[in-house]
């Protein structure tokens, strides 16, 4: 049984829905572990063909869960490893998964969420979602999802997004290529089930290799991620406990404006 997440299955498609609504899908430890625990479960089922993932209620995902963010201030660096190291997993996972996977973006997407649909090899979003790599704000950056945010929209577009931290819509994800397919919202059910279509007709052989030699001739590697994420969750660990990742999530959750932005 699990919690943060709902799984269901038909015809060789598996739906794992975030379903933390409340909390606009936010993540926490528990939806990590959970996400993660089903993710590989699904690598390993012959039975399974695709993945479609998706958010509960009107959010995809609002990203890292508050009450989360105020244990991680709270923590040391090593803690704060551990745990970046937990969510690299999770991404990690999901990114190589030897099966086609469809990000069914719902709604609006933010941080963690934003590192979720680049991992996915099929993204369709509804017209009004937003986005954002907010993670500047916080003093701090988008550092376990970034390999895959960057493999995703580029580096020029990363460069621009990661140091601004704004929000951007639909139309704006679809045309840097953090989506494929914006559509109205009463439409997405129907073309997540238009490219299911699509992904049975192929070898499920020749999609996993497929979708190896696509990173592979990009230089991306689960051997080459873990090395990437082992540094990403040093610096996310550092800056979490530095004086201005410090400054930076209190003000956050103390729901004012960090010092550097008060004149703002």
């Amino acid at each position: 049984m699990t919690e943060s997440i709902r799984i269901s299955e038909r015809d060789g498609v598996c739906e794992i829905r975030l379903d933390r609504a409340s909390v606009h899908n936010a993540f926490d430890d528990r939806l990590i572990a959970e996400l993660t625990e089903a993710l590989e479960a699904i690598a390993d089922d012959a039975g399974i063909r695709a993945l479609v993932l998706t958010g509960e209620g009107s959010t995809f995902s609002a990203g890292a869960d508050l009450n989360w963010m105020r244990a991680m201030a709270q923590a040391g660096e090593t803690e704060n490893r551990e745990d970046s190291l937990r969510l690299a997993r999770l991404m990690r996972t999901l990114n190589f998964l030897p099966k086609p996977s469809i990000a069914r973006v719902n709604g609006s997407a933010y941080g963690g969420g934003v590192g979720l649909i680049a991992c996915c090899d099929i993204a369709i979003g509804v017209d009004g979602a937003k986005f954002s790599l907010s993670e500047a704000k916080l003093g701090l950056v988008p550092a376990v999802i970034s390999p895959y945010v960057v493999a995703a929209i580029g580096v020029r577009q990363a460069r621009r997004l990661f140091v601004s931290a704004e929000v951007f819509d639909a139309a704006e994800a679809l045309r840097i290529g953090l989506l494929h397919q914006t559509v109205p919202a009463a439409e997405l059910d129907a073309s997540v089930e238009r490219n299911l279509h699509f992904l049975a007709k192929c070898g499920p052989l020749a999609q996993a290799e497929a979708k190896r030699l696509a990173l592979g001739v990009a230089g991306i590697t689960v051997e080459s991620a873990a090395t990437i994420d082992a540094a990403n969750a040093d610096l996310i660990a550092r800056l979490r406990v530095s004086a201005e990742g410090q400054e930076g999530l209190g003000a956050f959750l103390d729901k004012r404006a960090p010092r550097w932005a008060q004149n703002a």
